[in-house]
């Protein structure tokens, strides 16, 4: 095997590792917001260092690639699309974070409500990152294709999310009632962004096999 294939089968390695941390992060930080488990969160806030080292290892091996080899065609979709991935898994991974930070603000209050829309919403997106991954993992289109077809189903909960807290804070005069709610809303947001990120990561795996740019298709219209 060339030095250049070794090369490009542990850069999708490192990558593949890299989406295995942020899915370990993403349901710590859902099952800690569920359980008020604290300790949880400690668990995502240690990953996301573990994160933040890959992406740049990641970033570093991609840009050498280039430099070193001047690839063309296949090869320069893969190393260009894997760089778009390395900072869509770290983006989601700041995401949890961010979850874990309000899930420690919300544990030090009664819980406003049994939560099960946004626990519904962190099931499917967590479906979705695992699924973009292995499409990546296996150049399988079709896969791809189903983690943008979810992309509705997320949105859908999202609003039903907001409508429902929207009315805690209507019907409240307590500021922590309202504060709440509010943490939630942020919640459900990044819920909703980690999925957005899964979808680039779906249709950069289709670019990266067919060469079909398709994250603005009314742009070409």
């Amino acid at each position: 095997m060339r030095h250049f294939d070794m090369e490009m089968n542990d850069l999708k390695s490192r990558l593949v590792e890299m989406a295995g941390l942020v899915q370990q992060m993403l349901k710590a930080t859902i099952d800690g917001l569920v359980s008020r488990d604290l300790k949880l969160s400690e668990t995502v806030f240690a990953h996301e260092k573990e994160v933040n080292v890959q992406e740049i290892v990641v970033d570093d091996k991609c840009l050498k690639l280039i430099a070193l080899n001047q690839p063309v065609g296949a090869d320069l979709r893969f190393i260009t699309s894997a760089m778009r991935i390395n900072s869509d898994l770290e983006r989601m991974a700041d995401e949890a974070v961010n979850i874990s930070e309000i899930a420690l603000d919300l544990i030090a209050y009664p819980e406003l409500k049994p939560l099960i829309d946004i626990p519904k919403m962190a099931n499917i997106v967590q479906q979705m990152v695992a699924d973009s991954i292995k499409a990546f993992n296996t150049n399988d289109v079709e896969l791809a294709n189903t983690v943008l077809e979810k992309d509705d189903e997320v949105d859908d909960l999202r609003d039903i999310v907001f409508k429902d807290l929207k009315v805690y804070m209507t019907e409240s005069n307590d500021p922590q009632t309202i504060q709440r709610a509010v943490d939630l809303i942020m919640v459900a947001r990044s819920i909703e962004r980690i999925g957005d990120h899964a979808t680039n990561i779906s249709e950069d795996v289709i670019f990266m096999v067919h060469g079909k740019d398709i994250r603005h298709p009314k742009t070409f219209k």
